[in-house]
């Protein structure tokens, strides 16, 4: 038994290990994003991307999209945007002079919300159902999402013209939040050789991105996580750190339970990348940042002395002990 469960954790990681190679083929350096990105999707999570324009957002959704070989669609947001320009519709019929539901966007396997923020947020909300329920509530109707399903956000951190701050239901509706920063010298120089070779406008360089994954393969990926064995000391860590940001003095709000079902579920799909069959209390310190960070909310003061989510949550990592397991 433990020998066919070896097996088959040891197959998840070498589809990963393909899935992130496919992805790399568009995708120069940002090794730590798209692990990220990948955790999220092995732990049937949705992710806001968060990064300034042009280090390749987009370019990371579509080649990921691409290589599951699974529907995708996009959105991009804008002020005039409704809700129903997500969930769909119902139109009349003139010839039965019944109501037609029109689906939206959102019934695809991966959504691209691009520039999130930037529709008001009674759009915004349209996803809370979609992405905690994978269902859509149309003229009394509920519509089941396909599934695997995965939202992956993007919003820029510097422009605020014509922004609306994401509401802290959405925000923790998200597994992860990902913080996308520039590349190195040499990954830039890649970028540039890559995207210009051959190429005279700005289209996405997808071309060598194959297909190498499909949604029964996700679900086993997703299936398999879930099962993934997190000791009882482990998930103790996880709830200590997430009770701990809301006793700290800088932070305003802490993060609720879903901050530590977050911890928990992103471990063991880490564990799952690595290969291995049981989740640590390492996997819950690699995932603690992008699991917690948009989870709380800095106290004034904090804010005023320029620290950020990212610095308090480090300091709670170094003030908790980890079990030894």
């Amino acid at each position: 038994m433990e020998e066919r469960e070896s097996d088959g954790v040891a197959q998840a990681a070498s589809m990963l290990a393909d899935l992130r190679g496919a992805i790399g083929r568009a995708m120069v350096g940002q090794d730590a994003v798209v692990e990220q990105v990948l955790i999220a999707l092995v732990a049937s999570g949705h992710v806001l991307i968060e990064g300034v324009p042009g280090l390749g957002k987009t370019l990371l959704v579509r080649a990921l999209a691409q290589a599951l070989s699974l529907a995708h669609a996009r959105v991009q947001f804008t002020p005039d945007m409704m809700p129903s320009d997500i969930t769909g519709h119902a139109v009349l019929d003139p010839s039965t002079r019944d109501l037609r539901l029109v689906r939206g966007p959102v019934f695809t396997h991966v959504l691209l919300a691009d520039e999130i923020n930037r529709a008001p947020a009674k759009t915004q909300s349209a996803l809370l159902e979609v992405m905690q329920e994978y269902q859509v509530t149309l003229e009394g109707q509920t519509l089941v999402l396909p599934k695997p399903f995965m939202v992956l956000a993007t919003q820029n951190p510097v422009e605020t013209e014509g922004t609306y701050p994401l509401p802290e239901a959405q925000l923790d509706r998200f597994l992860l939040k990902i913080e996308i920063g520039y590349p190195s010298s040499a990954e830039e120089v890649a970028v540039v050789a890559r995207v210009t070779a051959n190429q005279a406008g700005d289209e996405l360089p997808l071309a060598a991105v194959k297909p190498c994954l499909d949604s029964a393969g996700v679900s086993k990926l997703q299936q398999l996580a879930a099962q993934q064995r997190v000791d009882e000391q482990v998930v103790d860590y996880a709830v200590r750190i997430v009770r701990a940001t809301r006793e700290h003095a800088a932070a305003a709000i802490g993060s609720g339970p879903r901050g530590a079902l977050a911890l928990v579920r992103a471990a063991r799909a880490a564990a799952l990348l690595e290969g291995r069959g049981y989740a640590t209390p390492d996997d819950v310190k690699r995932v603690a940042l992008p699991a917690l960070r948009h989870r709380i909310a800095l106290a004034p003061d904090a804010l005023l002395e320029g620290r950020t989510a990212n610095d308090v949550l480090s300091e709670i990592m170094g003030s908790i002990p980890a079990p030894r397991v």
